[in-house]
């Protein structure tokens, strides 16, 4: 069954007025859910769907919730839950109490929340029951299990913020050690909102997908656009986030008209096999350099977009050429609607076509700022008369990042002009992995760098012991996995003797040795596989990532494995034992035994919760695939 998103056929793509210059996304939202109040706004299965007027009675029950807390203009809201429909009715009622919404990913360690809360000063947390105890938040609501219990209901002399009061702030990677959170108004996701129904065509008619990671501001994107125009947003299963060929199984059975997803994965998707006959009609992606393009006779288009998390996700954007027109690179497209984009040489003059400098960016889509940090928000955010164009001073974005305008006013992008680093779409400072390192009493000194490109680009450590006993690999991931999420823990540790350095003290990263045999920290000493179930999924390992002589205690993260490896693995598992594993599961077992337990438990699961008949059945079944 799929869930129409009008309730009459005939209705048009955009039968009614919009709050004329609305302050905010929610404004338009609930201008839909006025128009069309039976309308599908979510769906995360047949019988688990929200209409946008429960959607919105939800919201305001909870923003009257908020508000006796003290929810108030630019008081975060902490949200901390699985990818849900209530997840969005939490951040929609933060916005309707006026306040704004903090994303808080649950996968992160709890130090990580816990500092972000406090570093946020967020004094109220939405979050599930089975979460609830990993915070120390003075004010507390916990979502109810029963999506219905808060769906009724409505709120009366709602706070009406502005268009400059905070829509959210989210958390990006720092490179002092510690994250920084940045501040979103309204303006700014409104231009978001604006630009994107524009560019994209959207309608009441379009289905969208909601894939990118709770803590990665595409997923606020992939929201908004298609909230505020009455379309029909579907939540896909975990196992199928992180299977390209799963996901697009799914967008093919969902009707999918337009999905985001993080470039390694949207690669993934260009090179799969599709019907000829699909309603996907565009796929956009960022959050990476696509290495990619489509090839000829993929039925959607592919749009590359760029933008840093100061500029409200989206910065610049394009469609990529197929593969048979171009050989180089995908652009990252053309600055989006009222966006100004300078590219200034080492001297802060503008640079030529062709020429690599410094990427500005400047718009109603910069952000107000860094969360309780004017000396940063100082040094990133600036009032620039840019040499060669007219008019007043205007504020800009330093992004860090290098690029050139191609002949035809594209960008190229060309990396970064400090340490920052992409891996698997997460932005990310080595320089914080690497203070955190440090931590640890075996480390006296470290340096993390990236290696790779795609779904391979790993994170490399170095270490330099504090003692003549250097820690283990497992020892150090393990003290990592504590503090940080698990996009930012390396794949590999690297013993060295010192740091090299280059004549001004900065760490020469070309110095660096490259991992090997005999330099690179063992997870553990081997132990070998001592039951049936181990030596089986230890071979299963050692096929994937084409390794040999995997112990029961040889970490698959360590080995080279990571989330789309990872999901790959628990497939294969299932097929091989017809355990129902997750993804989940194997980031919390990640060892060979603790996987083969899991594994052995799920099974007997399985079999206990079999009748004689279905049993036999199986047995059956197993002994024709032997034969």
């Amino acid at each position: 069954m799929q869930l129409d998103n009008q309730c009459s056929d005939d209705a048009p793509a955009a039968s009614f007025r919009q709050t004329i210059s609305p302050n905010s996304a929610i404004d338009l939202i609930a201008d839909v859910a006025r128009a069309w109040p039976d309308a599908v706004a979510l769906s995360a299965g047949r019988s688990d769907y929200i209409t946008y007027r429960a959607l919105m009675a939800a919201a305001d029950a909870l923003a009257a919730e908020l508000i006796t807390l003290g929810a108030d203009t630019d008081v975060p809201v902490g949200i901390c839950t699985d990818r849900s429909i209530e997840h969005v009715v939490a951040m929609l009622g933060a916005l309707r109490a006026g306040s704004c919404f903090l994303p808080l990913d649950p996968d992160w360690p709890i130090d990580r929340l816990a500092h972000v809360l406090d570093d946020a000063r967020a004094p109220i947390v939405i979050a599930e029951a089975r979460l609830m105890e990993k915070f120390a938040a003075p004010k507390r609501i916990v979502l109810s299990s029963a999506p219905e219990a808060r769906r009724h209901g409505s709120a009366s002399a709602l706070p009406q913020p502005t268009s400059e009061s905070l829509a959210y702030i989210i958390y990006t990677s720092g490179s002092t050690g510690e994250p920084k959170g940045v501040e979103i108004t309204h303006r700014n996701l409104l231009h978001l909102v604006g630009w994107h129904r524009d560019a994209f065509g959207i309608s009441d008619r379009d289905r969208a997908s909601w894939i990118a990671g709770l803590g990665f501001d595409a997923s606020i994107w992939e929201l908004f656009p298609y909230l505020a125009t009455g379309a029909a947003i579907h939540l896909p299963g975990e196992r199928i986030r992180g299977s390209a060929d799963a996901l697009r199984d799914w967008l093919v059975e969902q009707s999918v008209t337009i999905a985001f997803a993080p470039t390694p994965l949207a690669e993934a998707l260009i090179k799969a096999t599709w019907p000829a006959q699909t309603a996907l009609r565009t796929l956009l992606t960022g959050g990476d350099t696509l290495h990619v393009r489509p090839p000829t006779g993929l039925p959607f288009r592919v749009v590359n977009n760029y933008g840093p998390t100061e500029c409200t996700v989206v910065a610049t954007s394009g469609e990529v050429a197929t593969a048979s027109a171009l050989a180089a690179l995908p652009t990252i497209g053309k600055p989006i609607a009222d966006t100004e984009i300078v590219i200034l040489d080492g001297q802060g003059k503008l640079a030529g076509p062709g020429e690599v400098g410094e990427i500005y960016i400047s718009g109603p889509g910069v952000a107000r700022g860094y969360r309780f940090r004017p000396e940063q928000t100082g040094e990133r955010f600036l009032m620039l008369r840019v040499s060669g164009n007219a008019g007043a001073a205007r504020r800009f974005y330093r992004t860090g990042d290098l690029g050139c305008f191609t002949a035809d006013g594209e960008i190229a992008f060309h990396g970064r002009c400090d340490d920052q680093i992409k891996v698997r779409g997460h932005r990310v400072e080595p320089d914080e992995i690497a203070a955190v390192l440090s931590q640890h009493p075996g480390v006296a000194q470290s340096a993390v760098v990236a290696a790779g490109e795609g779904i391979d680009r790993q994170l490399i450590a170095y270490v330099l012991p504090a003692t003549e006993e250097t820690p283990r690999a497992g020892e150090l991931r393990d003290f990592l996995a504590g503090r940080l999420p698990n996009y930012m823990l390396p794949g590999s540790f690297v013993r060295i003797a010192a740091l090299p350095l280059t004549a001004n003290g900065k760490l020469d990263k070309s110095a660096l040795p490259a991992p090997s045999a005999a330099n690179t920290l063992a997870s553990t000493r081997y132990r070998a596989p001592g039951s049936v179930v181990e030596s089986r999924v230890a071979s299963i390992v050692e096929t994937l990532l084409g390794v040999k002589g995997v112990g029961i205690d040889d970490n698959f993260f360590l080995l080279g494995g990571h989330s789309l490896l990872g999901t790959q693995l628990v497939l294969r598992l299932r097929d091989a034992f017809g355990a129902e594993l997750t993804l989940r599961d194997l980031f919390e077992a990640q060892t060979i035994q603790n996987l083969a337990a899991k594994v052995e438990e799920l099974v007997v699961d399985m079999v206990a919760g079999m009748s004689e008949e279905e049993l036999q059945e199986r047995l059956a079944h197993e002994s024709e695939a032997r034969w």
